[in-house]
């Protein structure tokens, strides 16, 4: 059983983001997660790894369809 809360570091992993960038979007609420401990730790609840996904790809799509293939430039590949 995958378990419910996930640390930054599996969250980097499963994107394929550095640990960095995963706290970056915590840290901007991008990416909800909530702080457990003394020494208040990041967990992001799998949910909303998924959830988070799901709005990527929407944006993704939304992206594309406003943007053509070969209508942008390579600065919108990034």
């Amino acid at each position: 059983m995958a378990p419910r809360f996930l640390q930054l570091t599996d969250v980097a992993e499963v994107l394929n983001i550095s640990s960095a960038q995963a706290y970056a979007l915590v840290r901007s609420g991008e990416l909800p997660a909530i702080k457990v401990g003394g020494r208040g730790q990041w967990r992001v609840e799998q949910s909303e790894l998924e959830g988070y996904i799901q709005r990527m790809y929407s944006q993704t799509r939304e992206f594309v369809a406003a943007h053509p293939f070969g209508a942008g430039t390579d600065d919108d590949l990034g």
